[in-house]
């Protein structure tokens, strides 16, 4: 009898070593390597024709392209609060097929308390570019460069409207911030007005504000149509490209102040450490690849890499620069 209830406990411990070295949600697969099972969806968390909707899907295409995922990727625009309703659907998914991209808004709409989830609430995977603001005003505008509009900001901020396509405290408005407090501007009375609805161009073209501060991307096409002119974009130096190559940097104006509109890819919360491997690999690929250098050069955005644990320290310095810039403008929650 004793021989028969060790027998029996010997294979329950067995089945049940079995059962739990073979329960995965997918992600443990292959001797604790991931390979992805079904179609792959990547979050633009917001409207078509942006820099997080063209990010994802130029992503996703290359990816297809080139083969470097062998899975279908789709991208579907979760739009509204700055990026928070698109960060609420990510935070409810708890399998390693929801991705989504990412920029400054992921830091600037949690300080300034917009969303109750900030960028440690989820899984960061990899940086791919490096984008820039402009500032755009028509072209018949007084100002030839930032050191014109400047100096008639310092003697009355409140007098010139400054519109953006992003909430208060957040990308367009801090971009512009950062580098007028460099020029001397007292960025306290700036007088900035958010524009979510896609109208922040006609803001600027119709006389209701007198600068725009946007990206790089969203200028070109008027400036090629004789419509506005760049008085300074926000990179440490020039870009290479057509019309972009004309667009003078704040700092060879004098001005020591630079934004970066980094963007790059998210995970949800607690992904699985082989899931996280294999895509920080996938996306060192598509960095890599000459497709994803055209799409780069066409676009006007720089190379700009990082992996996982760089990702990590680079947004912990970012986060704590952010929250300054908030906090003197007193907008920080």
């Amino acid at each position: 009898m004793k021989k028969l209830v060790g027998i029996l406990l010997l294979g329950l411990i067995m089945i049940f070593a079995t059962a739990c070295s073979n329960s995965s949600t997918g992600n443990k697969e292959n001797g604790g390597k991931f390979e992805p099972k079904k179609a792959i969806e990547i979050t633009a968390p917001a409207g078509a024709g942006g820099g997080w909707d063209t990010t994802a899907r130029m992503a996703a295409k290359i990816f297809n392209d080139e083969k470097i995922i062998n899975q279908n990727i789709g991208v579907v625009n979760k739009p509204g609060g700055g990026g928070a309703v698109g960060w609420a659907y990510i935070h409810s998914q708890k399998d390693p097929y929801h991705l989504f991209v990412a920029s400054p808004p992921l830091l600037l709409v949690p300080l300034n308390g917009q969303s109750k989830y900030d960028y440690k609430d989820f899984t960061p995977i990899a940086n791919l570019i490096a984008d820039y603001g402009a500032f755009v005003v028509r072209a018949d505008a007084k100002w030839n460069n930032l050191n014109d509009l400047f100096e008639d900001m310092k003697k009355d901020p409140s007098s010139i409207t400054v519109v953006g396509a992003s909430s208060p405290g957040s990308m367009d408005h801090i971009q512009f911030v950062k580098v007028a407090k460099a020029a001397g501007v007292d960025i306290k009375k700036i007088k900035y007005v958010s524009d979510q609805d896609g109208g922040a161009l006609t803001d600027l073209l119709n006389g209701s504000a007198d600068v725009y501060s946007t990206g790089i991307a969203e200028s070109v096409e008027q400036v090629k149509a004789g419509k506005v002119k760049v008085l300074g974009i926000t990179a440490d130096k020039r870009l290479e490209g057509d019309v972009i190559s004309d667009f003078p940097t704040a700092k060879e104006q004098g001005i020591d102040a630079t934004f970066v509109n980094w963007r790059g890819f998210f995970g949800p919360p607690n992904m699985d450490p082989a899931a996280l491997k294999y895509y920080e690999q996938k996306f060192k690929e598509l960095n890599d690849s000459k497709a994803w250098a055209d799409i780069r050069m066409k676009n006007g955005w720089n190379e700009y890499f990082m992996g996982h644990d760089e990702y990590i320290k680079f947004l912990d310095q970012e986060n704590k620069s952010m929250k300054a810039l908030l906090d003197e403008l007193g907008l920080a929650k």
